[in-house]
């Protein structure tokens, strides 16, 4: 069941109506019903993997708060953490370890035989098992006490708008709302409208659109050259933008129509200066996760400059193996890393460039060349994310340098590769509205807040238009049709 399905469209309306038609305390238990109904709608036997890592994270922490005081709570959460990256592994890199292992013993003249698993991968799995092992890490840190109720504590594993794609949320924010249900509210009502409004937008009118160019240019590589990988490139990065951030805000909205708030995973990050500073804006509930959980436990910056390389690139690898099973994500992870470590390395360079040449670093030029130069470095490292092999990333990137066709740009071409002229006309003006939109955000601008001011009418002819809008040119396009969202497939 996507956001953007039908089916979805009549489960909400039903899980919200019963949801305040219910007595406070028991309401919980519906939308725990609901969210395993939810997640069981894609394969409802990977339901057992819900259910097995939260009665393993569950009983986890409440053995912790009864070994509190005693060496056997680092046993148990080493346990939990083994037994959940255990079902992980298995589910998602046993093949690839097993390949992995078949190959660098082929590079020895040595032939393994190992037997592949057929298995498909548990959707959001890896959402789901990194929120659980947030909790009992943060019991075992003594930041959250122990939640005694197995089903509200199922529920905080389970909660369908972040269930598979996030963002990853803490206890510390959501179990509390999900045991304190508030009345329904035409100011949540509002807002969450709103929140889901632009959340389609960004999935299925412009997402969507871009992945058409995207997939042609991509699954034809050999066909096209130079600035076509250029634009499939830059356009990839802005699909997997919109899809996810779109996903993002889609859970904020239907969370808030309930009075609940999720954490924001996106801040207007094709704003940022410098690759770092993109990391901290982009999928923030997994970034933060790393650092809080990863790079802080392997000691941060904290033991010189060496280490603090090393961690990150630590970090930024398994960032890219948590993505996929394959090592094009692992490069891609590595790059972006390095990307970080070479800009520590270059400003000192940079400063006394800046010093001799007497540049103003916040003049608006010097922003948008950093801008664009950040845009640029992680929309290159994202043909390794998107290639089918290591092999497809390299001969892409060879093409891209290959010829210099600066001419596809006045002569129709572009047209050629899956949008005609109105859908690429479409994808621009949506591009620009992308724009405004994180500048405004970027600046400390809600624009929510600017539509409620005006007068009802106003406020409701806006809503009204811009979901016949949404509606008029998500659903016309080419070959349209309910796509599911990137993330889901990690």
């Amino acid at each position: 069941m996507f956001f953007n399905s039908e089916e979805f469209m009549i489960f909400l309306p039903i899980v919200l109506l019963v949801y305040f038609i219910l007595p406070k305390k028991i309401r919980y238990i519906w939308l725990l019903i609901s969210s395993y109904y939810f997640y069981m709608c894609w394969n409802a036997k990977y339901a057992i993997l819900l259910f097995t890592s939260t009665i393993l994270t569950y009983t986890s922490a409440l053995l912790i708060g009864k070994f509190e005081k005693t060496k056997l709570k680092k046993i148990v959460v080493a346990t939990c953490i083994i037994l959940n990256l255990g079902i992980l592994f298995f589910f998602k890199y046993f093949n690839f370890a097993f390949d992995t292992v078949q190959s660098a013993f082929s590079l020895l003249n040595i032939q393994l035989n190992v037997p592949k698993i057929d298995v498909i991968l548990p959707m959001g799995i890896s959402f789901y098992i990194f929120q659980a092992l947030s909790y009992t890490i943060d019991v075992y840190r003594g930041e959250v006490k122990p939640e005694k109720n197995v089903l509200k504590y199922a529920l905080f594993v389970s909660f369908f708008p972040q269930l598979v794609a996030g963002p990853i949320e803490r206890s510390k924010n959501l179990m509390k709302q999900l045991a304190e249900p508030k009345d329904f509210s035409f100011e949540n009502a509002r807002e969450g409208i709103l929140l889901m409004i632009w959340g389609f937008f960004l999935k299925i009118v412009l997402a969507d659109r871009t992945a058409v160019f995207v997939d042609t240019i991509f699954g034809d590589y050999a066909s096209y050259t130079g600035w076509y990988i250029v634009i499939a490139a830059a356009l990839f990065l802005v699909q997997v933008y919109c899809d996810f951030y779109g996903y993002s805000v889609i859970a904020m909205g239907t969370a808030k129509l309930m009075g609940i708030n999720l954490m924001e995973n996106f801040d207007a990050p094709f704003l940022s200066k410098t690759v770092g500073e993109f990391w901290r804006r982009w999928h923030i509930s997994l970034t933060t996760w790393f650092k809080d959980y990863v790079y802080f436990p392997l000691g941060g910056s904290k033991k010189g400059k060496f280490r603090k390389h090393l961690n990150k690139l630590i970090v930024f690898g398994l960032s890219g193996l948590w993505h996929g099973a394959n090592m094009t994500y692992v490069t891609w992870g590595l790059i972006n890393g390095v990307y970080q470590i070479i800009g520590d390395e270059l400003k000192p360079v940079r400063d006394k460039i800046v010093s001799v040449l007497h540049l103003n670093r916040e003049s608006a030029g010097h922003v948008i060349i950093k801008t664009i130069v950040t845009f640029c470095l992680v929309a290159f490292s994202l043909i390794f994310f998107r290639a089918a092999s290591m092999g497809d990333a390299f001969e892409m990137i060879k093409l891209m340098f290959s010829e210099n066709n600066l001419w596809i740009f006045f002569d129709d071409s572009l047209y050629t590769c899956g949008l005609d002229r109105m859908n690429f006309t479409v994808m621009i003006v949506s591009l620009f509205i992308l724009l405004f939109a994180d500048i405004m955000k970027y600046r400390g601008i809600v624009i929510r807040d600017c539509i409620i001011k005006p007068d009802l009418w106003v406020r409701w002819l806006v809503v009204v238009v811009s979901i016949w809008l949404v509606a008029l040119f998500g659903i016309w396009g080419p070959s349209y049709e309910a796509a599911s969202f990137i993330y889901f497939q990690f």
